[in-house]
């Protein structure tokens, strides 16, 4: 049905920038840089692939996990096709999972990569958008 509505889990600044739209409102927007970290469990993600593709600067996109057994807070990094790369981690976490409970909406961007053997070591800015 054309005129069917659906529903989303994504918020609504998610739903205006990643649509047509959201090209007449990006120029309106700018990235405040929040904090620095980097991205926890990357040992424990299945694909390891999806790190051959990230270099820096790439936009990460930050999405909720607060069914998460272990951690309330829990926000997951995944790449702009969705894969997952991990977690922010759960020491640096409090806040930016409030921020996005209430409604805000945060991106990370990929900073310095350090490889050492297997374990891989991603920096990432963190980011608010505002509007």
């Amino acid at each position: 049905m054309a005129n069917e509505l659906t529903t989303t889990q994504k918020n609504m600044v998610s739903v205006l920038t990643d649509n047509p739209l959201g090209d007449l409102i990006k120029p309106l927007s700018h990235e405040i840089l929040l904090f620095d970290s980097y991205i926890a469990g990357t040992t424990h993600v299945e694909d390891e692939s999806v790190f051959d593709e990230l270099k820096a600067g790439d936009k990460l996109n930050l999405q909720r996990e607060p069914d998460n057994r272990f951690d309330e807070n829990a926000i997951l990094v995944l790449n702009e096709k969705g894969a997952k790369l991990g977690y922010i981690p759960e020491k640096d976490n409090v806040v930016f999972s409030r921020l996005m409970d209430a409604g805000k909406y945060l991106i990370a961007r990929v900073g310095s990569m350090e490889y050492k053997g297997s374990f891989r070591k991603i920096g990432i800015s963190i980011y608010l958008i505002d509007f």
